[in-house]
């Protein structure tokens, strides 16, 4: 859908903005907001959080398990705003971290809150003041030297520029742009869908082929393990630790620490690595004394590494090209036996139904920690060496196709989401007139 443009423009006297449609007004955003200092007197209200990618939402509505509401204990003296007030992070303004609230609630003392006090159209400002051009204009006049210490004031957010439209021309603008965004956002929505339907698609192929093999003629037999079901007649489910000819959790507590790291020699693989599975990464090494008093904690091709802290169940090979090196404490390396392929086992380690066994298993149940007994009773199928080849072939090359079809709508949601924000940029800049936008209804 292509927009005609305004028929007159003149320049704006502000570099960044250039031309805008000539009936536009100009106005310091001090004459568009007055900023609000009421204080809740009890913390009753609503608590408010405000994001890049949520706006202004209740706090309650994202927060992860566990979490606070909020770390002080009264919320008495919190900022009180109301529908249709700003309120800004200042410390994130360059980043979106600011919005037009639709809900009456109290939000950080930290943050600033502003009442429109020129009759603007809260939902226009909302689009104006988190659009692209405007976080960089936030941004270029925050005070600070690094981006985590960057403030916008609200003496310096005053005394910024815009161009307006007639609030009616505003209110036009703002229905045009919920309807055309809620379009891409609902786009957005179908490849985000296809994203999760082709991961729980390639888990479900790896968990077959891991545990029932590629011939559906196969003789099968009941595998006496829960987790598994039956297997081919032919394979056998065994212990994890009866594939493994040695399980080693990194060194713990004082026997390995930064203070004993060195700009070179030997390498020191972690979380770093092990998650990207990229082991030409990183930049912690110890020296030949240290490793070799570590030397039982050392790496070599073929070793499966397991992340087992925090980050947890992450699983990487270790490649011929890797460095000599040892694991730190947050990994567990399983040195596999002969009859078993180290790259096998790591997809058998990366199936779901190894990842029930894991959060069945693991210590209290929240899969946030794994350690060499839990792993150790891991059930798993194992085929014959020359099957489990067979396998791995065949699921690397349906796991290309995957991840093809998975970067394909990945860039999707990119391409959607830039034409979401150059349409939104566009609009409240003038530099398409909607106006006569023939979908439009505007009270």
């Amino acid at each position: 859908m292509s927009f005609p443009r305004y028929p007159g423009y003149k320049h704006s006297g502000v570099e960044w903005l250039g031309s805008v449609p000539s009936s536009w007004r100009r106005a310091r955003f001090k004459e568009v907001f007055r900023e609000r200092e009421e204080r809740s007197i009890a913390g009753e209200e609503t608590l408010l959080s405000v994001s890049a990618y949520t706006g202004v939402t209740p706090r309650s509505e994202i927060l992860d398990d566990g979490d606070h509401l909020s770390r002080a204990e009264s919320l008495e003296g919190y900022k009180v705003c109301y529908p249709n007030d700003l309120v800004m992070n200042i410390m994130l303004a360059w980043n979106r971290g600011l919005g037009m609230s639709p809900l009456h609630g109290i939000c950080s003392p930290a943050y600033s809150v502003f009442q429109v006090v020129d009759g603007s159209s809260s939902r226009y400002l909302h689009y104006l003041l988190r659009s692209d051009e405007y976080i960089r204009y936030f941004k270029a006049f925050s005070a600070g030297v690094i981006d985590s210490r960057l403030r916008l004031y609200p003496d310096a957010f005053g005394a910024l520029t815009t161009y307006l439209p007639s609030p009616r021309e505003q209110a036009q603008i703002a229905a045009f742009l919920d309807r055309e965004t809620a379009k891409i956002d609902a786009l957005v929505a179908e490849q985000e869908q296809l994203i999760s339907l082709l991961k729980e698609k390639r888990q479900a192929v790896i968990c077959q082929a891991v545990t029932k093999g590629l011939d559906p003629s196969v003789p099968m037999k009941d595998s006496g393990v829960e987790w598994l079901g039956e297997v081919p007649a032919h394979w056998s489910a065994v212990r994890l630790k009866f594939l493994a000819s040695d399980i080693k959790a990194g060194p713990f507590g004082s026997a390995l620490t930064k203070d004993m790291y060195a700009s070179s020699g030997y390498r020191v693989y972690g979380q770093e690595q092990v998650i990207p599975g990229d082991f030409s990464i990183g930049d912690y090494y110890i020296d030949e004394a240290t490793f070799a008093q570590l030397a039982q904690y050392a790496t070599q091709e073929g070793d499966v590494l397991i992340s087992c802290v925090g980050t947890f169940g992450k699983i990487a090979v270790v490649p011929e090209s890797a460095e000599l090196g040892i694991i730190n404490p947050r990994l567990i390396r399983l040195r596999v036996v002969d009859k078993v392929s180290s790259s096998y086992l790591a997809e058998v380690l990366r199936s779901t139904v190894t990842f029930e066994q894991f959060s069945v298993l693991s210590r209290g149940g929240t899969m946030d920690v794994i350690n060499i007994g839990t792993l150790s009773d891991i059930w798993v199928a194992v085929p014959p060496y020359s099957e489990q080849q067979s396998i791995l072939e065949k699921l690397q090359r349906l796991m290309r196709e995957f991840d093809a079809l998975v970067d394909e709508a990945v860039l999707s949601i990119e391409l959607l989401r830039e034409r979401r924000s150059a349409l939104i940029s566009a609009a409240v800049t003038g530099q398409i007139d909607v106006r006569g936008w023939e979908s439009m209804h505007v009270d």
